[in-house]
């Protein structure tokens, strides 16, 4: 159940954000990439505790990118990391680069 949610969501032209709700990071997360001009559908916060299968959906998260932590940020296919990746992303500029290369920006 986990492993087909997850996959679900992961396309190779969005930008997909597991997150809890009440995590100070994922609200980060969710600020940086919402200033961004990404096109309309093309960027999803997934609520992961809106689902009766929490840990099960962290577990498959630690096996498909190495850790369990929320956010998870996946541009395209590729998981980014986290919040703490996210932030220098945008600073560097490689942020908006990325998101251009999967055609996500207006």
């Amino acid at each position: 159940m986990a492993q087909e949610f997850v996959n679900s969501k992961i396309q190779p032209e969005k930008v997909v954000v597991f997150i809890k709700p009440t995590c100070p990071y994922c609200r980060r997360a969710q600020e940086i990439l919402s200033q961004l001009p990404i096109k309309q559908g093309l960027l999803e916060f997934v609520d992961i505790t809106a689902t009766n299968h929490t840990n099960e959906i962290q577990d498959y998260l630690q096996q498909l990118t190495g850790v369990r932590t929320v956010p998870r940020v996946f541009i395209g296919k590729d998981c980014i990391g986290g919040c703490s990746d996210l932030v220098p992303m945008q600073q560097s500029g490689e942020l908006l680069t990325r998101l251009k290369q999967i055609g996500a920006l207006q």
